[in-house]
């Protein structure tokens, strides 16, 4: 396998492939690295082998960081151990471009995932790393989608799992995870008290916390997105990605991706422009980008886009770094335009996201008006969650029109209906 080590993101200083996550030397976090120098070179077989791959995130397992190879059969259509996340549709959404003035938008739709969220990725690459490592129990600090999925990964792999919520998490979010019989633990407090318990627990335990010991593992299965975005357009980049921020981690991540591929030679170009997303209620990286300045200021958030509510972001700082570097840039929205969002992207496109989605939709729309994207440009929107994970955010946002069950009343009661 090509995984060779973890290296600290600041000093480059190595570390073995064990759960750390912060460089004893200068504190900064650590992140996989590879050594592709014995990858084979013909590009066409190459490719050839992804996709003769299973149809889920291990046709990449060569670019994750599993040390005895992806787990599982290995059957082109069969599932690998656990929940097979990935192989998530990329939709051409030529409705919403229209309305936005542009000409090729897709919408690449992670809320197809098992549990209905990207999460599905980056945990079953962290789950199957924690039992290379011999972990018997997993947990994680969250803001709903990654509880969801550490809960049913434990439940299909039968470990024992922990998790850790705010309590005043969505109540479906709730429900979606304690279903699978997880240990749930609602904690007083916001997503930053959450993870600064977890992280003090993780010293304690002998556990796999998904986000904490074991995040250099788990943050590489944001990657599999830009993978499967690049071979989704025939092995091309788009112009412009738009994703949204919390941690900022898969913002980054999307793009080191692209950039692993580009090194390679599967891809050939500029990298998109990285435009991130937050809510104005908890938007440290979008004010620190329009202020620019480099380090993120820590907020406490108030937003209705709960998932994206991290007011203390672990990857701002590099997140802001790849807006700049690519020509892009980090947005925020209120919240009413983030119902907006949720509107417009699934009345033009079918596509039903939750929050964190009408974030990232309601800033193409808002860069789309400001003139900032070229009307020529290929984007991609990425889509995190599904939509019935956030219903109160679309209660009131509508109308129904109640009549009596004639056809009269149908036409007297429902507007712009046409009597024959």
């Amino acid at each position: 396998m090509a995984v060779s080590h973890l290296e600290c993101k600041e000093c480059k200083a190595s570390y073995p492939l064990e759960a750390l996550y912060v460089c004893d030397r200068c504190f900064g976090p650590l992140e996989v690295a590879y050594d592709h120098s014995t990858s084979q070179r013909d590009l066409a077989e190459l490719r050839r082998r992804i996709q003769g791959g299973p149809q889920n995130i291990w046709r990449y397992a060569d670019y994750l960081p599993l040390t005895g190879g992806p787990p599982g059969p290995s059957g082109r259509l069969a599932s690998r151990v656990g929940l097979p996340a990935g192989c998530t549709p990329l939709i051409r959404a030529d409705r919403l471009a229209e309305e936005l003035g542009l000409r090729e938008v897709w919408v690449k739709n992670d809320a197809a995932n098992p549990t209905h969220s990207f999460k599905d990725r980056v945990v079953s690459v962290a789950v199957a790393r924690a039992r290379e490592l011999g972990f018997e129990t997993i947990a994680c600090a969250s803001t709903g989608n990654l509880a969801n999925s550490v809960a049913a990964h434990g439940a299909a792999l039968g470990l024992e799992s922990y998790v850790f919520i705010p309590a005043d998490l969505e109540e479906q979010k709730v429900l979606a995870t304690g279903v699978y019989g997880t240990k749930l633990v609602a904690v007083e407090g916001n997503y930053d008290d959450v993870n600064r318990l977890c992280t003090e627990l993780s010293a304690e335990r002998d556990w796999a916390f998904v986000n904490v010991n074991l995040r250099p593992y788990y943050a590489e299965g944001s990657k599999t997105l830009a993978f499967e975005i690049a071979e989704q357009l025939g092995w091309e980049l788009p112009d412009r990605c738009v994703v949204p921020i919390a941690s900022g981690s898969l913002f980054t991540k999307i793009a080191k991706g692209f950039e692993e591929w580009r090194d390679l030679g599967l891809l050939e170009g500029e990298l998109p422009r990285m435009n991130g997303a937050q809510a104005q209620g908890c938007s440290p990286v979008a004010t620190a980008f329009a202020g620019g300045q480099d380090v993120c200021r820590p907020v406490k958030p108030d937003t209705i886009a709960k998932s994206l509510a991290i007011g203390n972001p672990a990857d701002g700082p590099y997140a802001l770094d790849l807006a700049r570097r690519t020509g892009g840039g980090v947005d925020a929205v209120s919240d009413d335009e983030i119902r907006a969002g949720i509107s417009l992207l699934a009345r033009t496109t079918g596509v039903f996201t939750e929050t964190a989605g009408g974030v990232t939709t309601a800033v193409l729309a808002k860069l789309a008006a400001q003139g900032e994207i070229d009307p020529e440009e290929r984007v991609v929107l990425v889509i995190t969650g599904e939509g019935l994970k956030t219903l109160d955010a679309v209660r009131d946002t509508f109308e129904t029109y109640s009549i009596a069950p004639t056809v009269d009343a149908f036409t007297a009661g429902v507007p712009e209906a046409v009597a024959v």
